[in-house]
């Protein structure tokens, strides 16, 4: 059975705060091109949280429902929501079978949260997950360190040169602001 490649979503926050993820639109099972619109990043919390997911679609959306369940258990605490949502997600039987990867941003925070229970924030405050990842993420990186981009715009181009080099990204990009 082919693999679906499903995205690559690339966040950078500001060191004042705030912040922008982005995501493509292509979705590709094996060699086939199904869509090329998708829509990978999702508002929660009255706005205030931004998510960009990479993986099984369906696995996705049942964590950013859980997600959105902790923001709200938790008064809108993105860290304390993504460690509980990364313990019950290691716990839980079912939730391990789940083949996904989120990246949330809100003003202050951004952090990656994996299937294997791992809320990792980036020392650079950089993060890409996805097929063309890696890709972005060194495009953002670059961008950075020699450009006075803001993040939104880093978050365009880094899309953009992913969306150039891996096959299993597209142009159609989306960046969504905040903070």
């Amino acid at each position: 059975m082919s693999r679906i490649h499903a995205t690559t979503i690339l966040a950078v926050r500001n060191p004042s705060g705030g912040g922008a993820i982005g995501g493509d639109g292509q979705v590709t099972l094996g060699n086939v091109v199904m869509k090329n619109d998708a829509k990978k990043i999702r508002k929660l919390y009255d706005g205030k949280v931004v998510t960009g997911f990479a993986g099984a679609a369906a696995d996705a959306f049942a964590l950013l429902e859980r997600f959105e369940a902790k923001l709200r258990d938790h008064q809108g605490s993105v860290p304390r929501a993504a460690a509980e949502l990364a313990k019950d997600w290691r716990t839980d039987r079912m939730l391990r079978r789940l083949e996904a990867m989120l990246i949330v941003m809100d003003r202050d925070n951004l952090l990656l949260l994996s299937g294997t229970g791992d809320v990792i924030a980036p020392t650079d405050d950089i993060l890409a997950i996805g097929s063309g990842g890696p890709y972005a993420l060194s495009a953002a990186r670059a961008l950075r360190k020699h450009t006075s981009m803001n993040a939104g715009e880093i978050v365009k181009a880094g899309l953009e040169v992913a969306g150039e080099v891996c096959i299993y990204t597209n142009t159609r990009i989306e960046v969504v602001e905040i903070g």
